[in-house]
């Protein structure tokens, strides 16, 4: 188990890391940020805990996000980490019609979370209803040939093609024309019902 850094020492790291990525010195920091060399030396030092002007000072002179200073501050983060083969089959309306969702990980209670999902369409799957939700779908084909409904529209998808939709839009494949067909449909927000 890794000891556990203090903030100072992560956004000492931070500073040092990107300043010397943009080629400049510590003086051309303290130049840019309006703060003496002193200071930048004592920031990259740890040895002084910085104001949020400062902060915001130092984000400003390295062409930085705030946010970017605290990465790494925050480690402990779900994951979810899925074998080949091992990811859950899941039930779901199209599942009696043959089809099979191999859910490939969830995380709880994260809003807005992707949910990857393989799907696999085999000769004795039937053609499902289309589907309508919030949110957004990803779908990349890695096997077989189909042609795939979204509102008014009809894309034929191959192995290596992908269509990104709005949710809200019904969709779904219409025609299955080489089986067996697999592909990845990536949902926010959404759980195939």
């Amino acid at each position: 188990m890794s000891e556990e850094r203090s903030l100072e020492e992560i956004i000492a790291e931070r500073v040092k890391q990107y300043r010397v990525a943009a080629g400049m010195s510590a003086a051309e920091l303290a130049q840019r940020t309006e703060l003496s060399k002193a200071m930048i030396s004592r920031i990259e030092a740890a040895a002084t805990s910085s104001s949020l002007t400062t902060l915001q000072r130092l984000a400003k002179g390295l062409g930085i996000p705030v946010t970017a200073l605290f990465r790494g501050a925050d480690t402990d983060r779900e994951a979810v980490y899925t074998p080949a083969g091992a990811g859950g089959i899941t039930v779901r309306s199209g599942t009696r019609l043959g089809h099979e969702y191999q859910l490939l990980g969830a995380l709880r209670g994260v809003e807005g979370a992707l949910e990857p999902t393989l799907v696999t369409l085999t000769e004795r799957s039937a053609v499902f209803p289309l589907f309508q939700h919030p949110g957004t779908e990803f779908l990349y084909m890695l096997e077989g040939e189909m042609v795939y409904g979204h509102g008014a529209y009809q894309y034929t998808l191959r192995p290596g093609d992908s269509l990104l939709i709005d949710g809200e839009g019904p969709h779904g494949p219409q025609e299955l024309v080489e089986v067996p067909i697999r592909f990845l449909a990536i949902a926010q927000n959404h759980v195939y019902s």
